[in-house]
């Protein structure tokens, strides 16, 4: 009698352990949903922000004409990121195509040196704020930059199909999950069964998306 006393007693610490981890692991996949939504949710507004400026839909598109261009790298930065990542700064004059703006200590990032006199084709994406700050901001324009943050801008999308469905479903994609991934599949296909749709519409045109606009970069 005693000792089934006993196993009653552990079989119902060991249910009630077993609950308190699968509720954990149920947060747990909550949270990690709403982390990844929001992640993807900023990676496509950053991708569609910066991408609209590179291809010269937003901002005033004109030509800053190269005086200077300086390489600094970061003093942290390790032997292999200094002969892969070439950080250039290049200064000169802005004129934007109206001929209403100018900017005589314009500056942008750009990936490679250029010989004095270039004019580089670059979006103003904040005017200085007098005529003598050196604040404005600009990055350098063309499609093939455009296309890879459309690519980042759909690569958002998968991300935030992924967190919507740990969200609502309570599914963890990394480690122990209290919920198996049939079983989170199965109910979000339950209800309206909107869910599933969605998921599988954000997740597809994301990776389609991005897939299409990274190859179309390197032929523009």
């Amino acid at each position: 009698m005693a000792r089934t006393q006993g196993t009653g007693k552990g079989t119902g610490t060991d249910r009630s352990l077993a609950g308190l981890v699968g509720r954990a692991f149920g947060r747990l996949g909550r949270a990690g949903g709403l982390v990844f939504l929001l992640a993807g949710l900023a990676l496509s507004g950053f991708g569609a922000y910066e991408g609209a400026y590179a291809a010269g839909w937003a901002g005033t598109h004109g030509t800053l004409t190269v005086e200077r261009c300086d390489v600094s790298y970061p003093n942290n930065a390790s032997r292999s990121s200094r002969k892969n990542r070439r950080p250039v700064r290049c200064e000169g004059t802005f004129a934007s195509d109206d001929g209403k703006s100018t900017d005589a200590n314009a500056a942008v990032q750009v990936r490679q040196r250029f010989a004095q006199g270039t004019e580089l084709s670059v979006q103003q994406t904040d005017p200085p704020t007098t005529d003598t700050a050196t604040d404005a901001d600009y990055v350098q324009t063309g499609m093939d930059r455009a296309w890879r943050w459309f690519g980042a801008f759909f690569g958002g999308w998968v991300l935030t199909g992924l967190g919507a469905f740990c969200l609502l479903t309570g599914f963890a994609p990394f480690g122990q999950s209290r919920i198996s991934f049939d079983a989170a599949w199965e109910g979000a296909a339950s209800g309206r069964g909107v869910t599933r749709p969605v998921v599988i519409g954000m997740i597809g045109v994301g990776l389609v998306g991005a897939g299409v606009s990274f190859l179309v970069s390197y032929f523009v």
